[in-house]
């Protein structure tokens, strides 16, 4: 079949007396957020392109569709289709979800305290089917405090502008008009009679707070708090103790908070602390006291505790720990429960209030597991909580623990209807020194009948950006490689915050190459150690990650086998200089600001992936985007694959796929979820020659 190519447009660009050429920034049109909403305003060369490349695509995959099929079934039948969620008892009601084996949304159910009666509140299948759509993606879903409304925003396109819908639950019918081009997310006032949102600008950024009052017209809602900072987005959440209202502005690295109380009339915030460059603040208030987790004068973050935010006499309540990230704080009547996160593992703490003394829930002898902690109801005068676990190797198990007799009881354990046996697999943690001799914790699951001579494949997943961890848990889908003598390896590299803040600014602004190199030298680590030899490593990443996988390809393609990319953020140093796309002016903290700062701009150009393709052989590449994507552009990896096409000097694989109908999450639906992990799959098994 005919290889695709775009037509080139030459362009000169230039900043910071620097000049390069660029072929293909015609694709990113001038009306791209328009684009985003309506496809029918995209360039038709362009989605003529973009189709032919769909069509090479399924050229090339073609003798894949036994194995897409054989996969979809494999990882479908890991998963209890016909399951239910624990149940969370509110005021009057027990709420709970479930899902069913013909569907591929959520059911939300309730039933009365006392009775036996279920109600179906929600069912996303019958809600896409009554709208006729292709796209369906849920933002939020929230019952109000009366029980009697069931807010919900529906994103229709992929591109995540969200529209909420209010109904009475009984009578199932509309009892406000919709509120379009929001964030998606729903807070109810705890009288029932409003609901805050946040609006989006034309830039799609959520920079307005309003207040709808239930059953008017969305043109007369108040705004109640505009951020002036178009680097900075808002949200709107309750505290625990239910009496303030928290408005919270921030960026990636910088915070800012406002309170309410609930009982305003007409809801004025109030600042609690002036923002300050790098300094994260987040205030909750329970049993008379504020609570604020800040990383002030603690750069992996401490608590601290006052009774009054017109004084603010702040003393410390968790003391900070040097590269150990201290999480925040969930409150129960006479229990205290917090999180730690150090070397890439999780540690849970219960402090009892009464006594102050604080122990760790020690309720597992794996090491390398993922520990969650849930309420089990609205009411906090309970010593009753859910209590959760996974490994790489092990299914979640959820416990209901007793904090004061510490009994626990096993209430929900992740089923896999076609068969799991942890013992089958080894999970190791490693550390591997990069190139400064910074120690990089990897996670390695593998099969236990591999073989660690070099002869195995091996996929290495990376992402390292926006301080995002990656844990060590259970992903059921992973096994269709695993046991397919494919060992899955996590690299936990800086730009993430496994070791803490440290570890994020060291793999961000002009530390950013840190996170490639951790990368690089994970690889040549595990090569070295006979998990893999070089030529037969997948690598893995996606958004964030795709920038990671551009920027290795290019430095060390000789490393990899193959190299899966999705929406891959692979034109960042153009991304970066156009201040109107939703992300760039919040991201200057993370990646810098090429167009002010010829430094920034230097830095990043010598390693944007887009701008450092070169004359060399590349490994068999399998890209994926969505059309509608609002975050990374489909424009990106649109160029990247045009101009790779040019330069590339090899035979192997370059396929380009992209969703028509889809954000940046890919497809929605259950099904579509396991079709597009199929699709990578099958593509692995191809060049591993696996099928």
């Amino acid at each position: 079949m005919k290889i695709p190519q775009l037509k080139k447009k030459p362009e000169i660009k230039s900043c910071h007396n620097v000049d390069w050429e660029d072929d293909y920034s015609w694709v990113h049109q001038e009306n791209i957020l328009e684009v985003l909403k309506d496809s029918s305003k995209l360039l038709p060369e362009v989605k003529e392109y973009l189709e032919q490349e769909n069509n090479y695509t399924e050229y090339n995959l073609k003798d894949t569709k036994d194995s897409q099929k054989k996969l979809f079934h494999e990882i479908k039948g890991r998963i209890k289709l016909d399951d239910e969620s624990l149940k969370f008892k509110d005021t009057e009601y027990e709420y709970w979800t479930k899902t069913t084996t013909e569907g591929n949304y959520s059911i939300k159910l309730r039933k009365k305290i006392g009775s036996n009666k279920i109600e179906e509140v929600w069912n996303g299948d019958k809600e896409k089917e009554k709208l006729k759509t292709e796209y369906f993606g849920v933002g939020d879903l929230e019952v109000s405090y009366n029980d009697k409304y069931l807010g919900y925003s529906l994103d229709l396109k992929g591109s995540e502008y969200y529209t909420i819908y209010i109904r009475d639950i009984l009578s199932e019918k509309l009892i406000t008009q919709k509120i379009e081009n929001t964030s998606g997310s729903i807070t109810f006032s705890l009288d029932d009679k409003y609901l805050f949102y946040s609006k989006l600008d034309e830039f799609h950024r959520p920079r307005k707070i309003f207040r709808h009052k239930i059953g008017t017209s969305p043109k007369k809602d108040e705004l109640i708090f505009e951020e002036k900072s178009d680097a900075f987005t808002v949200g709107i959440s309750l505290s625990s103790d239910e009496k303030f209202f928290f408005i919270t502005t921030s960026d990636h690295n910088t915070s800012e908070q406002y309170y309410f109380s609930i009982d305003e009339d007409k809801p004025e915030p109030k600042l609690i602390k002036k923002r300050k460059r790098g300094i994260i603040y987040s205030v909750n208030s329970w049993n008379n006291c504020f609570y604020c987790h800040t990383n002030e004068n603690a750069e992996d973050f401490k608590i601290e505790k006052c009774d009054n935010l017109l004084k603010q006499n702040w003393e410390e309540y968790i003391a900070p720990k040097d590269e150990v990230l201290i999480g925040g704080l969930i409150f129960l009547n006479n229990w205290v429960i917090r999180g730690e996160k150090s070397n890439a593992l999780g540690k849970l703490f219960v402090k009892n209030v009464k006594s102050g003394d604080e122990e760790e829930l020690n309720f597992t002898n794996e090491k390398v597991i993922v520990p969650s902690v849930s309420l089990t109801q609205r009411d906090r005068n309970t010593d009753l909580i859910y209590l959760s676990y996974s490994s790489p190797k092990t299914p979640s198990k959820t416990y209901l623990y007793n904090l004061n007799t510490k009994e626990k009881k096993l209430v929900k354990e992740q089923e896999i209807p076609s068969g799991h046996n942890p013992n089958d697999y080894i999970v190791e943690r490693l550390e591997c020194p990069s190139h400064d001799g910074r120690l990089v914790p990897i996670t390695i699951t593998r099969h236990k009948k591999t073989k660690i001579d070099g002869s195995a494949n091996l996929l290495l997943y990376g992402y390292g950006s926006y301080g995002s961890s990656m844990s060590p848990d259970f992903s059921s889908t992973k096994f269709s490689l695993i046991n397919r003598d494919i060992i899955w390896v996590t690299a936990h590299i800086r730009g993430g915050m496994e070791r803490g803040m440290k570890w994020w600014k060291e793999g961000k602004l002009l530390n950013k190459k840190n996170t490639f190199e951790d990368y690089i030298y994970v690889a040549k680590y595990l090569i070295k150690n006979k998990y893999t030899s070089e030529g037969k490593i997948i690598g893995m990443g996606g958004s964030a990650g795709g920038l990671l996988m551009g920027a290795v390809v290019n430095r060390s393609p000789e490393l990899f086998l193959g190299i899966i990319m999705a929406v891959p953020f692979v034109d960042s140093l153009t991304t970066n200089l156009d201040h109107s796309l939703p992300l760039t002016v919040g991201e200057f903290d993370e990646f810098g600001n090429a167009k002010e700062n010829k430094e920034h701009f230097d830095y990043i150009y010598s390693y944007a992936p887009y701008h450092n393709i070169k004359k060399i052989d590349y490994p068999h590449i399998l890209i994926t985007t969505s059309l509608s994507d609002n975050r990374v552009l489909f424009d990106e990896p649109t160029k990247f694959t045009a101009k790779l096409r040019d330069l590339k000097t090899d035979n192997n694989l370059l396929l380009l796929k992209t969703e028509m109908n889809a954000g940046h999450g890919g497809k929605s639906g259950r099904d579509g979820a396991i079709e597009e992990i199929a699709l990578d799959y099958a593509f692995i098994l191809k060049i591993t020659k696996k099928i």
